[in-house]
């Protein structure tokens, strides 16, 4: 489905706003209104917008000096100045300062849709140059975020207001939920979006490395360090430091990473020289870091200076309403393989509405590549996702793989501790015991598969 243009209208003239919302309203636009260049900062911090009609005279201010502020908050934002012909020079100049063009009042309507469909042009060539529109997530080949459910909805509205600064997030949720990919969404809403997003997974290197991962290291600087090597702090200077697996960084490096937090300053290994770097931090966990504070594995200091503000990415039984709107944007991904078309059969919906989702949207987007290997004709049965019927996991079964009993029995409710045990080892299980392949599936590191094994008894 076309997504709907999102237009602000910046002019005191209340009658001439609402002529103008009307008409394009009725060409399929979504509007919005502003009297002030207060109120149109309102709406820019809050908004993602695809055009801008600003009115040079404002009763608050000038709109050659809102007009910088506009192209600080959205870069790519483009700004059609409306201006009476007593102004007509103050337009040129606005030109030069960045605007796209110029309709002299009152315009002509129809003049104004052939602008904007141009000015709608010009953003989205300056988007494709700059690659907003070439991220890809390691799991999910298009930065596309599905939010049909109200608590989606709200995590996205929360997204692009925090988006608008530099204050550092701190991600929550679940293995699977799509922490990285809510991380890329605040990168790219943000004034960096055209420099670089580097993800760090502070689960996935090994303690010896993790500083000169992060700050480099010079040559000879330790045995092995045959040249010199950036660090991916300087990497991600001017842009986005994605802390994955936060929870997963190691004790002694927690106070040379809160040193660097502080002053954005540090040293490569084997360097004397001190550098400095400009750098968003975003960080995610899936774990309770307070309850890792108590436990003395991760530093309190740290985590307020983490925590600017926190989002949290809801679980997928939590958001019922994206299920079918996933299955089917997994499903209709191209197909390398083949050009047929794919449908999920009405049984095979119901039952996918009726799953818990421990693994969440990753586990989703596994089910429905299986579905698609299987599917008969592009016709998957439910059969095709799951070789069982979803949720109905025999008593035998359970007890002989995992040692679960009653997990599934109507008179047990399972706890979420339960479900991801549960998933793990059925993913063990359907990996052979083969660890890498199935850290790989569950989307976390070999040593945090690991350390949940040993914590569920299971010789490693």
């Amino acid at each position: 489905m076309k997504q709907c243009q999102k237009i602000l209208i910046v002019d005191d003239e209340d009658a001439l706003r609402e002529i103008i919302a009307q008409r394009l309203k009725r060409k399929g636009y979504e509007i919005l209104e502003a009297g002030t260049s207060k109120q149109a900062l309102a709406h820019i911090r809050d908004h993602l917008l695809d055009a801008v009609l600003l009115d040079i005279k404002l009763p608050d201010g000038d709109g050659l000096i809102l007009l910088p502020k506009i192209k600080q908050l959205q870069p790519d934002l483009q700004v059609v100045m409306l201006t009476g012909n007593g102004t007509i020079e103050s337009a040129i100049e606005a030109m030069k300062q960045g605007a796209f063009d110029y309709l002299t009042k009152p315009c002509n309507l129809s003049e104004l849709e052939i602008t904007l469909q141009k000015a709608s042009e010009q953003r989205k060539l300056v988007l494709e140059n700059t690659g907003l529109r070439q991220v890809v997530n390691r799991q999910i080949p298009e930065c596309k975020i599905i939010a049909e459910s109200p608590p989606m909805r709200s995590l996205l509205e929360m997204t692009r207001k925090v988006a608008q600064t530099d204050t550092s997030v701190l991600i929550q949720g679940e293995s699977g939920v799509g922490k990285e990919l809510v991380a890329k969404a605040i990168h790219l809403w943000s004034t960096r979006f055209n420099r670089p997003f580097i993800p760090v997974n502070a689960g996935a290197i090994p303690e010896a490395l993790i500083e000169s991962e992060l700050f480099g290291h010079e040559k000879g600087a330790f045995t092995g360090a045959g040249a010199q090597k950036v660090g991916l702090v300087e990497i991600a200077d001017n842009g986005t430091l994605f802390l994955d697996e936060i929870g997963e960084m190691p004790l002694f490096f927690q106070v040379k990473l809160l040193r660097f937090l502080e002053s954005r300053e540090f040293r490569r290994v084997g360097d004397t020289r001190l550098r400095r770097v400009d750098v968003r931090i975003v960080a995610a966990t899936n774990r309770d870091l307070r309850s890792e504070i108590n436990q003395g594995r991760f530093r309190e200091d740290l985590f307020y200076r983490l925590n600017g503000l926190t989002l949290t990415v809801p679980s997928l039984r939590e958001r019922c309403e994206d299920i079918i709107p996933l299955a089917e944007f997994f499903l209709n991904k191209s197909d390398k393989l083949s050009a047929k078309d794919y449908i999920l059969l009405p049984e095979t919906k119901e039952q996918l509405l009726s799953y818990d989702f421990p693994g969440n949207v990753r586990e989703l987007l596994h089910l429905i590549e299986r579905g698609k290997i299987l599917a008969n004709q592009g016709k998957i049965r439910p059969a095709d996702i799951w070789p069982e019927k979803l949720g109905q996991v025999s008593k035998s079964a359970s007890k002989s793989e995992n040692g679960f009993g009653d997990l599934f029995s109507d008179n047990h409710q399972p706890s979420l501790e339960e479900l991801e045990k549960y998933y793990i080892l059925s993913t063990m299980n359907r990996a052979k015991g083969n660890k890498t392949q199935a850290a790989n599936i569950l989307g976390i590191s070999v040593r945090n598969l690991y350390r949940k094994l040993q914590s569920y008894g299971v010789n490693v």
